[in-house]
């Protein structure tokens, strides 16, 4: 299948890398293009390409970039730089893999629709790790016809590929997923704090916790590894983590249900990443406690 992949960041370039391996006839672009050119130079059948206009011949299109706004740039483009609205030939699929907002994904979604073009949304958990080996989960929403042909790129991606809903699903549930894992972070951090306050050895605190009610993704897979460990190197910015929530936060009022506990999480997420700034990965947040009993 001929795919363009735009986006070749820490999550992207291994996904990439999965697609090109799978033996796709694979077109990718990104911001640095020098990132695109060595990602070329190491991938027999793979080529860089710097301009819009040399994916129109692709049948599936995977954006994996920051923010709605930076899919919708290279979607819609501006009156001097045309965008794959007008580029993608009819019958062509749009796969947004990024993390953005639901109810502008829904609307991009009618816009392609409407130019005779396939879109889903289909952003991905797991992680960096899971995007090396190809055990990502993924949600996807869009029309099931779409998804079924697009399927078996998918799963070159994911272990798990999960039809939510309609278009915006896919969003919308990845960005409540990461509320509750940050939420759950946030206490277990909390945990351990008061924890060794008390005089508790983290260490021990975590195998109990595993082996407990408590057991959640953050104490099985980050805290001995990135955050007791003074790594603090997991692959996901805590910026991100915070713009995830503001967009679950979003989706609650958008639809008329007040979140409290969303809301109190959200601040402390944006808090820490103001403390931290640019390039703070996620388990900093283990740190930013630290800083607060000080």
């Amino acid at each position: 299948m001929k795919i363009g992949f735009i986006g070749l960041g820490m999550m992207g370039n291994p996904m990439a890398h999965l697609l090109a391996q799978a033996g796709h006839a694979l077109a990718v672009m990104d911001l640095n293009a020098a990132t695109a050119a060595r990602f070329a130079a190491e991938h027999a059948g793979a080529t860089a390409v710097t301009e819009l206009k040399d994916f129109g011949d692709a049948e599936v299109v995977i954006t994996m970039l920051p923010d709605s706004n930076a899919v919708e740039a290279v979607v819609l483009g501006s009156a001097d730089k045309p965008g794959l609205l007008s580029i993608l030939k009819k019958g062509a699929t749009l796969i947004d893999m990024s993390s953005a907002e639901p109810m502008r994904s829904r609307k991009l979604a009618q816009t392609l629709q409407d130019k005779g073009l396939q879109y889903l949304d289909a952003p991905v958990s797991g992680g960096v790790k899971r995007a090396v080996d190809g055990t990502l989960a993924i949600m996807v929403g869009g029309d099931a016809a779409v998804l079924a042909q697009c399927e078996p790129v998918l799963k070159t991606l994911g272990k798990n590929v999960t039809h939510v809903g309609q278009h915006g699903a896919g969003h919308a549930m990845k960005a409540l997923n990461n509320y509750v894992s940050a939420a759950g972070l946030l206490a277990t951090v909390e945990a351990l704090h008061a924890g060794q306050a008390f005089g508790l050895d983290p260490e021990i605190m975590v195998a109990v916790l595993n082996s407990s009610t408590g057991k959640n993704n953050t104490t099985e897979n980050k805290v001995k590894q990135f955050m007791l460990s003074g790594a603090y190197n997991s692959g996901f910015s805590l910026a991100l983590m915070a713009k995830d929530l503001g967009i679950a936060m979003g989706l609650g009022k958008s639809v008329g249900f007040d979140m409290p506990l969303g809301d109190e999480v959200l601040q402390i997420w944006r808090d820490a990443n103001e403390a931290f700034g640019k390039g703070a990965d996620h388990t900093e947040m283990y740190r930013y406690f630290q800083t607060l009993k000080q």
